[in-house]
């Protein structure tokens, strides 16, 4: 026969029925006993001399007396009474006389009145129990309702996946920066013994996704000591005293498991300016923070415990949480570089099988401003789509495809008509062969009509490595690239019908012309000032509107200048596309027959030739598409690429 358990590792939603079905039938059973007699066998109370007069009459068959309670049936129709007798001593014979059956019992003795006195405590032991059931059920497990003051850090072992440096990837600085706290807690004394003190904190400093929390991670699994992990919003309650109370929770048992790690994630939740907020201070968040402050550098020294928090919002926090003795060191974590996004990809790709044609160099050149997270995605993507295509190994299409949905939307090959695929291959064509012929730009990677997301196709160039600075002459060619949509258009259909489709163009084109006036002083009318505070985004509780230090004046010649500088893209594009008109025709015509095209295809139809192909498979080869070294398009002087910007329709 099957057991019925109510204990923990009963299934919670039986557990709850099974609870609430008790007390249900405790509160019946409640009810039935305090009813009274009379009421639990539907007698009738009557008075005593109505009871009198019954018997005078003879409508009484029997009664029962129980010292003076009396309960009796009527002789006409059966129906019971009760009433109370006042000490009648002729009652007895009175009874016989009218020939009553009498039956007699004792009064209740001691032990019937302690249960009644149990019983009328019942009620209120009951919803004692019950409460009391509750409290532990909040209070158990995850220390819930009651346990406000104990800290929701979490101890992760090697139960959890050991995660050392070799896991991590693209971000080798930070590995440096790091490995000092490693030796530390492997080996204290080689550095006390000198007199030097490991810093007490460390602050990883990133955007989101580029590996903070995998970082310290990894540092708790080559130390090979506990790694405690909270979130900063977990110290924040409703009630004030409760975060400060966890913090003081946290480090008490990380002082029973030192030497240890402390990671505390996005704790600008936490450690933000006191006081320095829109709405005014918040007690509740400024007492965690107080305590917080205390327990890394205060009176009791905590020198075997290594805090490392992460945030993507360094210029939040308090000054006194970033101070030399709490967070001694900030570890930048950028996005990784060129070099940084192959090891990464490298990383993700150890479980996935990949074709021979797969080359992750040329996969890292496509994905500047990639984080970590995002090339996971990427290669998860990938394999995801190769399954779905029924292939036994993930090829390089794979990954083009994957990353062209990721940076545009999915396709949407029934959006275009017959007509608007002819514009926007004379469109697309236009930006690849402006591309082609201006005196510095990154190479054409791709072409395609195929519509992506918002976008009706798109040509998009690769750069060669990552750039941090750009010269005068590459914004002039990407400007110039950004009109060739707009100036093909008009070329080929007449100004009457060019389409809204550059309408991105135009907006890409006006950012950068405007920054080169206003931030990077390439107007010598203007001269080389800044013009404008407080352009970029507003952080949230340090500036609450924008300033515009220009006059009316100036900002009409800043709008004169970016004009003067669209102008002149337009024109070089226009005199680009007139010069190469059979270049730009043959590629429109090739997009229109392809849709999509590589760069080394591009200049096959460049030179006359149509793409080598496969028979049957018109999808392009998954090459580099990049002219190599020594190809007739490599230009003298051109230098490394920045990020690629894809021209949509």
């Amino acid at each position: 026969m099957d057991v019925v358990s109510i204990g923990p590792d009963m299934n919670p939603n039986y557990r709850n029925f099974a609870l609430w079905a008790i007390i249900a039938l405790l509160l019946i059973a409640l009810f039935n006993l305090f009813q009274s007699p009379g009421q639990r066998t539907n007698s009738r109370e009557i008075s005593y001399s109505q009871f009198i007069d019954d018997v005078s009459n003879g409508r009484v068959k029997s009664v029962t007396i129980t010292g003076q309670r009396i309960s009796g049936t009527l002789a006409d129709n059966g129906s019971t009474f009760q009433t109370y007798s006042p000490g009648d001593t002729g009652l007895v014979s009175r009874l016989e006389d009218k020939g009553v059956a009498i039956t007699a019992r004792p009064e209740s003795d001691g032990s019937s009145s302690l249960i009644g006195i149990l019983l009328s405590w019942l009620p209120m032991i009951l919803i004692l129990g019950v409460w009391i059931f509750f409290m532990r059920q909040m209070q158990g497990g995850s220390r819930g309702a009651m346990g406000f003051g104990k800290s929701k850090a979490k101890l992760l072992t090697e139960a959890h996946g050991r995660v050392t440096f070799q896991d991590v990837a693209g971000v080798d600085e930070a590995k440096q920066d790091l490995e000092e706290i490693v030796e530390f807690l492997r080996d204290p004394q080689k550095f006390q013994r000198l007199g030097g003190k490991i810093p007490r904190g460390v602050l990883l400093v990133g955007p989101p996704g580029t590996g903070k929390t995998l970082l310290a991670r990894s540092v708790a699994g080559e130390a090979n000591v506990p790694f405690f992990t909270i979130s900063g919003s977990d110290f924040v309650e409703m009630f004030v005293g409760v975060g400060a109370s966890r913090v003081r929770d946290m480090f008490e048992q990380a002082k029973k498991n030192a030497p240890c790690i402390i990671f505390i994630d996005e704790i600008d939740a936490v450690g933000r300016h006191r006081g320095a907020g829109l709405g005014g201070g918040n007690d509740e968040r400024e007492q965690t923070l107080n305590q917080l402050l205390v327990e890394m550098d205060g009176f009791e020294a905590n020198e075997s415990i290594i805090l490392i928090a992460a945030t993507n919002r360094p210029d939040v926090l308090d000054p006194a949480l970033l101070r030399p003795g709490r967070f001694d060191r900030q570890v930048v974590v950028p996005n990784p570089d060129i070099v940084g996004r192959e090891q990464i990809l490298k990383v993700h790709v150890r479980n996935v099988p990949l074709a021979p044609n797969v080359d992750l160099k040329v996969v890292a050149r496509g994905t500047p401003g990639f984080s970590g997270a995002d090339l996971a995605n990427l290669v998860n993507e990938a394999a995801l789509m190769a399954a779905r295509r029924n292939k036994r190994l993930v090829t390089m299409q794979e990954f083009e495809d994957s990353k062209d949905k990721i940076m545009m939307g999915a396709e949407r090959r029934s959006a275009m008509t017959p007509e608007e695929k002819t514009n926007t291959a004379y469109h697309e064509a236009g930006h690849a062969i402006v591309a082609l012929n201006v005196p510095k730009a990154d190479p054409v990677h791709k072409a395609t009509i195929i519509p992506r997301g918002r976008a009706l196709g798109m040509v998009m160039q690769l750069p060669e490595g990552d750039r941090y600075s750009a010269t005068y002459t590459w914004m002039v060619s990407r400007l110039a690239i950004m009109m060739g949509g707009r100036v093909a258009e008009e070329l080929k259909f007449g100004k009457e019908n060019i389409t809204s489709g550059a309408s991105s163009d135009i907006q890409q084109a006006t950012k950068l012309a405007r920054s080169m006036v206003t931030q990077w002083g390439y107007s010598d009318k203007l001269g080389r000032v800044a013009y404008g505070d407080n352009q970029e985004e507003v952080f949230l509780g340090h500036s609450v509107s924008r300033t515009q230090n220009i006059s009316e004046e100036t900002a009409q010649i800043i709008d004169a200048e970016v004009r003067r500088l669209i102008d002149e893209a337009y024109a070089e594009a226009t005199r680009i596309l007139t010069k190469k008109k059979k270049d730009w025709i043959a590629l429109a015509e090739g997009l229109l027959e392809y849709e999509t095209l590589t760069g080394d295809e591009i200049n096959e139809l460049i030179a006359g030739n149509k793409p080598s192909r496969d028979q049957g498979n018109d999808t392009p080869s998954r090459g580099s598409g990049v002219p190599k070294a020594g190809s007739s398009r490599k230009r003298k002087g051109s230098e490394p690429g920045m990020e690629p910007k894809p021209q949509p329709q």
